[in-house]
């Protein structure tokens, strides 16, 4: 899989994943952290035709395919808090949720196998390089997905703009899968009706809603703050 990107070829080298050639600029070729590694110095020309995108940062990598880890190696952690995106189809906006899941420390990521946007080039550049470092599933059905948690002794809680619950007011400690819906269409009605229970962010202003990577966001360092403050961490 070629990756693109100053941030998404760094994480990628620092990976698990094997990285084979790398092609940059003179300019991009100069940054610290490719000391050590062999790099084809080419036109900005041939590193756009390699990644097949303009906004390659004058570096572009050929790596291993991404390796997905099974579902059921995620809520085999202790207190997993992993998030589940129904059908989200945005290169862009999984990037976004990778990164904001990676950096709040989530165990990880799972996604429906159809309908939804998976790793790619873009998803990694669009990540920073996050996807390198979170682990990230695909489940054929989101709905036994969510059973099979249940049974792994987590809670799931699916976002909604009309839930009645405050995102802040539930008990996070212990596991916990929270669940997004797609642009524009929110969670699929079976979807929703399989969680224990729909919480929501206030919103203040005139905006009906959240874009998902802000929700996600949110959501994250919401439970992040609760946990910290139950363990007495400041």
């Amino acid at each position: 899989m070629i990756v693109y990107g100053r941030n998404a070829v760094r994480e990628a080298l620092r990976g698990r994943r094997e990285v084979g050639a790398v092609w940059a600029t003179d300019h991009a070729a100069r940054e610290r952290w490719l000391t050590g590694v062999e790099v084809m110095r080419v036109g900005a020309d041939e590193v756009e035709r390699r990644a097949g995108s303009d906004a390659h940062q004058g570096i572009v990598a050929d790596a291993a395919d991404y390796a997905y880890v099974e579902a059921a190696e995620l809520l085999g952690r202790s207190e997993p808090l992993i998030v589940a995106l129904d059908e989200v189809q945005d290169p862009q906006n999984l990037g976004s949720i990778a990164r904001s899941a990676e950096c709040a420390g989530a165990t990880g990521l799972v996604l429906p196998r159809h309908r939804s946007a998976a790793v790619t080039p873009a998803v990694c550049r669009a990540s920073s390089g996050a996807v390198e470092h979170l682990a990230i599933a695909r489940v054929r059905n989101l709905v036994d997905f969510l059973a099979e948690a249940k049974r792994a002794g987590c809670w799931a809680y699916g976002t909604a703009a009309e839930a009645d619950a405050d995102y802040r007011s539930p008990d996070y400690r212990g596991g916990v899968v929270c669940v997004f819906g797609s642009e524009g269409r929110g969670l699929r009605p079976r979807v929703a009706a399989a969680c224990d229970a729909l919480i929501s962010v206030p919103l203040r202003g005139r905006i009906e809603s959240l874009n998902v990577g802000v929700a996600v966001a949110v959501l994250m360092y919401g439970i992040l703050q609760q946990r910290d403050a139950l363990d007495g961490n400041p």
